[in-house]
């Protein structure tokens, strides 16, 4: 079980989303958390984190119908595709109208079910709401996808799970370098992130645990002024992917 004391500790050591900051432009607020599909976070929970946290953006994965009562309750544009055959999936929501309803993005297969993912245009960036396939593979294939669809300019965020660097060209990890997730509720992991192009995060964090079995995470971007810019190298991941890889590694030789 992840602790939430020692949680909230570490990321004292990250600016803080929240905190005001120096007015960059286009720099906007955004928060991601799989909710847990109907015996989750509902839409009293996720009120309450936007009255806390007054992101500009929410995204959502594993959101049901009830979910669409979060714009009866707070205003704003809300958008959710359910996943082909099931009750869930990818939904958005602003306090502001979006410029246009997100494009939904058809993401290669997996052997349990189909996914999409909603890509939205913030009008000096496009992000993408993501809840990959749990295949190491598969999930790092659909990224490739995803990449097809976005701007130069991008942020692609959302369940990954992911374990390891996603080994997406031109991208770079910015999102919080704490575990968002605990397999079994022991192994910890960092499945919940944000990869981004042409932009900074200017400050991350992941937020206490809710009624969910994922904490929320939540990134301030803003575009990279053009002269600021250079090629984007992969990451090899930080010490908590490397310790998921070995996790991972070790359960293969033993199924082996």
């Amino acid at each position: 079980m992840l602790n939430d004391r020692r949680l909230a500790l570490r990321a004292l050591r990250r600016p803080d989303p929240q905190t005001p900051a120096v007015d960059r432009p286009g720099q906007k607020k955004i928060l991601s958390w799989n909710l847990l599909r109907r015996t989750g976070a509902n839409v009293a929970a996720l009120a309450a984190l936007i009255d806390r946290e007054k992101p500009d953006l929410v995204l959502m994965q594993e959101a049901t119908k009830e979910i669409a009562g979060l714009r009866d309750r707070l205003g704003g544009d809300y958008a959710w595709v359910p996943l082909p055959g099931r009750i869930h999936g990818p939904a958005l929501w602003s306090p502001t109208p979006f410029l246009a309803p997100p494009t939904v993005v058809e993401l290669p297969s997996g052997a349990m079910f189909d996914r999409v993912c909603q890509i939205l245009d913030l009008g000096d960036f496009g992000v993408a709401n993501v809840h990959l396939s749990h295949g190491q593979m598969l999930n790092r294939r659909q990224l490739r996808r995803i990449a097809e669809h976005l701007p130069e300019c991008a942020a692609v965020i959302g369940d990954y799970n992911l374990v390891g660097p996603p080994l997406l060209a031109g991208f770079r990890d910015v999102g919080p370098r704490l575990p968002t997730h605990a397999m079994g509720r022991i192994v910890p992991l960092r499945l919940d992130r944000c990869l981004v192009r042409g932009l900074t995060c200017h400050a991350s964090a992941v937020l206490p645990r809710g009624p969910s079995d994922h904490r929320p995470i939540v990134v301030a971007l803003a575009p990279t002024p053009f002269i600021a810019r250079r090629p984007e190298e992969t990451r090899s991941g930080n010490r908590l992917d490397r310790f998921a890889l070995r996790i991972s590694a070790s359960l293969k030789r033993r199924v082996g």
